[in-house]
């Protein structure tokens, strides 16, 4: 889980973009679930459950907004 959360943390910005893409985001979906697992986040990781599940069809494009403005996806950690 650790080395999955680095692995995201450490790849460069164009592969994070591109690692945000339809079908592609549940990597991103599941690294706010390993992040909330690893903080003992209870809310974080129903939450990050509850995307896995239903899958916000518009979290794709806010995560590349903020990897494009800010580097890091957007969480409650």
């Amino acid at each position: 889980m650790k080395k999955f959360i680095n692995w995201m943390d450490g790849n460069s910005k164009v592969l994070k973009v591109v690692l945000a893409i339809p079908l592609l985001d549940i990597l991103w979906v599941v690294y706010r679930l390993f992040k909330s697992l690893e903080k003992k986040n209870t809310i974080g990781v129903v939450f990050a459950v509850v995307l896995i599940i239903v899958g916000i069809p518009f979290l794709w494009l806010v995560d590349i907004i903020t990897l494009v403005l800010k580097d890091e996806v957007l969480w409650i950690d």
